[in-house]
């Protein structure tokens, strides 16, 4: 089931590189207001807490955290900012879908309803990202350290415990940054 194998790689850049040019376009045309620019850099500048170490660790060192399956189009750094834009729009994403469940109005104070959705969303979206990989034999987890253990495998490939707790704690910090990021006038939920 290796359906975007062959262009897996630049549907990668794409889609990071994208997504943020998209964002900027809308709000060029106040189809958007600043504050949804602010939780996309929010979301990116905590996305590089893992991704710089992920990828330097694996192109520079003998402690690889991932490695390619496939040699990459472009140099590891190129990959390494599309990742950050990723996951700025991955927590961007779970703002707004938050946002459709919040009962008081949107990020003005601590809801567990709110949270509840930014973690679901966010151990949905790691497991989709690490599938979609080892699917389309891009990258892949190195099995091996006790710190990034193994639970499941899919073909020759293995579905690693790390990032499902990166985007358990990531959220948590996203959304408390966010929280006093919003200024007190926020709509009742945010939509494009």
């Amino acid at each position: 089931m290796r359906i975007f194998e062959a262009s897996y790689y630049w549907l990668d850049l794409l889609i990071g590189y994208g997504f943020p040019v998209g964002l900027i376009a809308l709000y060029a045309f106040k189809k958007i207001p600043a504050k949804i620019l602010k939780l996309f850099g929010l979301g990116a500048l905590i996305g590089l807490t893992w991704e710089v170490p992920i990828f330097v660790l694996s192109a520079r060192t003998s402690m690889p955290v991932i490695v390619w399956v496939r040699e990459l189009p472009a140099h590891y750094l190129v990959f390494m900012i599309g990742h950050t834009l990723w996951d700025g729009a991955i927590f961007l994403v779970g703002a707004l879908l938050a946002g459709v469940v919040g009962k008081k109005r949107f990020l003005q104070g601590f809801q567990w309803g709110e949270l509840a959705v930014l973690a679901a969303w966010g151990q949905v979206t790691a497991l989709l990202v690490e599938l979609s990989s080892v699917t389309n034999r891009a990258w892949v987890y190195v099995e091996g350290y006790w710190w990034n253990p193994t639970f499941a495998r899919v073909g020759d490939y293995p579905l690693t415990l790390l990032m499902q707790v990166v985007w358990f704690v990531a959220p948590v910090v996203f959304y408390l940054a966010a929280i006093r990021l919003m200024p007190q006038d926020a709509p009742k939920s945010i939509s494009v």
